[in-house]
């Protein structure tokens, strides 16, 4: 499902219009990138938590050249998923 599938779902879902469904997904996804950007985590029971990993500095080798590198510290988005939608994918019941 991409974007415009999704805003389509959600509208028929929601019985709103795709421009509402459109304005609903961004803001979403906004205060999600807005959060996660300050440090914090985003928890949806049951769904999932969006938060943020560190990663260590690390030494690395360029794939062309085989030269060893010095990979920086950085920050990476992560998602860990929730029981509940865990199980539903599965095809348990867990509600």
């Amino acid at each position: 499902m991409n974007r415009s599938e999704l805003i389509a779902a959600l509208s028929t879902k929601t019985n709103s219009t795709k421009v509402d469904a459109e304005k609903t997904i961004a803001a979403l996804l906004d205060i999600i990138t807005t959060t996660l950007k300050k440090g914090d985590t985003v928890a949806l029971v049951g769904f999932g938590t969006f938060e943020v990993r560190k990663r260590a500095a690390r030494a690395g080798r360029n794939p062309s050249t085989g030269e060893a590198i010095k990979i920086k510290a950085s920050k990476a988005p992560a998602f860990k998923v929730g029981a509940k939608l865990k199980a539903a994918v599965n095809g348990g019941g867990k509600k």
